[in-house]
């Protein structure tokens, strides 16, 4: 694994594109009610079946990290409550990034090293998966 650090910039990059894409998606999920806006808000996949898909609790997460409810977000989904707030940190560094023009670091992996990290994001949503199947069936979790 290599970490490079550029010169001092402003230019739009990865990180950035997540901060961008955070801020946006944390400020509708803070001011904007879409579970009770929309009529039809709701998974269908769980409504059919009775079990939950793997994305069952997203919208909550959201939510809840927008309003600062960070273990209500993990009852929800775990993974996605660690994604939101991931999203969250890139928001504070795109800020320092496009505004002090600080560099961010790039992260550069080896092809082994891609390929762990497939199979580690794999074997993290299966965990994720399994466990929200669990909370919302056994521990009746929302």
């Amino acid at each position: 694994m290599q970490l490079v650090l550029p010169a001092r910039n402003r230019t739009l990059g990865t990180i950035d594109a997540l901060g961008i894409v955070g801020v946006v998606g944390l400020l509708i999920a803070r001011y904007v009610p879409l579970a009770k806006i929309i009529p039809f808000w709701g998974c269908t996949f769980r409504q059919t079946t009775g079990v939950p898909c793997p994305g069952c609790g997203l919208t909550r997460v959201a939510d809840r990290v927008a309003h600062f409810n960070f273990w209500g977000a993990f009852h929800a989904n775990p993974l996605g409550t660690v994604a939101a707030l991931v999203f969250a940190v890139s928001v504070v560094a795109t800020i320092v990034h496009l505004v002090f023009g600080v560099p961010l670091p790039e992260v550069k992996l080896s092809e082994v090293e891609w390929k762990r990290a497939r199979w580690i994001a794999i074997g993290l949503f299966l965990a994720n998966y399994a466990f929200v199947v669990f909370a919302y069936r056994v521990l009746h979790w929302r």
